[in-house]
């Protein structure tokens, strides 16, 4: 007899702009609903931030006790995963999905135990805001001037099979952080001089908006066709987007755009770094780090990364555009003194002349504004 393999858990991610705005109020809520009905539910992990109203909603659920870790002296809870795995419920409710676990956990991000119960045929509940994608990681840090230091990859919430996009208006968020309901007294006046300035909100409210628009959107275009849009049906052609890498620090910022272009866009994304030797022996061991840490960046957003080799960066970079039928070329302009011969303004000079056909993109180092 055929082996037949666990159907994977469906994942539910309740998506919102700012802590505040009601989305584990909202995902419990519809957790006692579920329960009602007959839904053999969990709580694998719930923070309430002292709300009263989000703890007395909790507690009328079945928790599963939490793992406690020490590490430096302090005493830390985390979702007991395993736990969970071995109560095997229908359904667990899982908040705040980027959460980075402590040290020493078997699983660095909440994110990553997720998925070990989606495995496991339980579908998942779960919390998070926006700004923690890692794509729109410099947007959200040129709009609001604050760089958010948690952030999951953007495909783990591509693969939600539902997103709730949980909404309140800012002056109504402001509301509430003001009546304390939010964060107590101490904690409202930092909260205040980072994410809750109304300006922000606004902006939170919209890159929320747009994120929830794309995720459906991505979703019906998958069910309308196997494979890129307009290859199924011959409507269209396939965009495919080349990212050029390097060492230099604006690389990341150039993955995490080219990532976001290719979703909005919905064409396939390629990183590439252009070495002379094959094994990127001419670098030095902390220049070959950097390059290694960016490629690796660009696959953890899936993005198909590699080295070729060539001695002229910008005629391999053109070439293997040709060969792979890539429509669109992206690279940085980093500053102009101190920084490697290829990566100098005349790179992109040449890149512009050979790519005749090709739409070539020169994305400025934004760092240079704001005194980085």
């Amino acid at each position: 007899m055929a082996e037949t393999s666990i159907p994977r858990g469906r994942l539910k991610v309740f998506l919102g702009y700012a802590a505040g705005v009601g989305k584990t109020y909202q995902m419990l809520g519809e957790a006692h609903r579920a329960v009602r009905e007959g839904t053999d539910l969990v709580v694998g992990y719930v923070e309430a931030h002292g709300r009263r109203d989000t703890e007395a909603l909790a507690a009328g659920l079945e928790i599963v006790p939490r793992a406690v870790a020490q590490h430096r002296g302090a005493r830390f809870e985390e979702m007991d995963t395993a736990a969970v795995l071995r109560r095997h419920p229908q359904v667990a409710v899982v908040d705040e999905l980027p959460h980075t676990n402590v040290p020493g956990s078997r699983r660095a991000k909440r994110w990553e135990d997720v998925h070990d119960l989606l495995d496991a045929g339980i579908d998942v509940w779960t919390t998070m805001n926006v700004q923690h994608l890692e794509s729109l990681n410099d947007q959200i840090w040129q709009s609001t001037g604050v760089r958010v230091r948690e952030t999951i990859p953007d495909w783990v919430l591509k693969q939600a099979d539902e997103v709730v996009m949980v909404d309140l208006t800012p002056q109504a968020l402001l509301n509430r952080l003001a009546r304390g309901a939010v964060y107590p007294p101490e904690r409202a006046q930092a909260a205040l001089e980072n994410f809750f300035k109304e300006s922000t909100l606004v902006a939170l409210r919209e890159f929320a908006m747009r994120q929830a628009a794309c995720v459906v959107e991505s979703r019906l275009a998958a069910e309308r066709a196997d494979g890129w849009p307009g290859e199924a049906d011959g409507s269209g052609s396939r965009e495919r987007l080349l990212l050029l890498a390097g060492p230099e620090p604006s690389s990341a910022a150039l993955i995490r755009r080219g990532r976001r272009l290719a979703d909005l866009m919905r064409a396939e994304c390629l990183a590439v770094y252009v070495s002379s030797t094959p094994d990127l022996g001419h670098l030095g061991p902390a220049e070959r780090e950097r390059v290694e840490r960016h490629l690796n960046f660009a696959r953890a957003l899936q993005i198909e990364a590699r080295v070729i080799e060539g001695r002229d960066v910008a005629e391999t970079l053109v070439g293997f555009a040709r060969l792979n039928g890539v429509t669109q070329i992206f690279l940085a302009r980093t500053r102009p003194a101190g920084v490697r011969r290829w990566f100098a303004p005349s790179l992109v000079e040449r890149v512009v002349h050979l790519a005749k056909g090709l739409q070539v993109t020169v994305m400025a180092d934004r760092s240079l504004r704001h005194g980085h």
